[in-house]
């Protein structure tokens, strides 16, 4: 028989995701995103797009992702609960930055994945592996791997 969360474990993810939203709506997309604006660009971050499931408008969004020539890996820190995620629930037709060029894709979530091995393909280096897990550990609340398989050409 499946163990029941314990519920306080749960009401403390849910506190965390919802402090982690605000850091991440007010202080750290807007970052990276300005620094992308200027031109500014990590291989750490990129762009999502995705259509708003109550506007119907494209919606950008900065994320971490890895590439392969079918598609790209991202995690989503707090499952199915971020605002993007909720986005490609209602309509899996995204687009991705890659480098400079916009890709389209559909996405699709991985709850088979391990969102830990995953992480550590992120690291831009094995030295830096340790770090990028840590912070990943730190910042996520219900973690899911969302994999994106491309529909266009390179």
């Amino acid at each position: 028989m499946p163990r029941r969360p314990d519920p306080s474990a749960q009401q403390r993810a849910i506190r965390k995701f919802q402090r982690e939203r605000l850091i991440g709506r007010y202080v750290a997309n807007p970052i990276v995103s300005g620094l992308q604006r200027l031109g500014v660009r990590t291989s750490l971050a990129t762009t999502l797009e995705t259509t708003g499931r109550k506007s119907g408008e494209p919606r950008a969004v900065p994320v971490a992702a890895t590439f392969d020539d079918e598609g790209a890996w991202i995690v989503s820190q707090h499952g199915r609960r971020s605002g993007w995620a909720l986005n490609v629930s209602a309509d899996p037709e995204v687009r991705i930055l890659e480098g400079e060029i916009w890709r389209a894709g559909t996405a699709e979530f991985r709850p088979e994945d391990d969102t830990h091995a995953r992480m550590r393909t992120f690291a831009p280096s094995a030295t830096l592996e340790g770090i990028t897990t840590s912070a990943f550990r730190a910042l996520a609340s219900d973690p899911i791997s969302v994999r994106i398989t491309f529909v266009d050409a390179p």
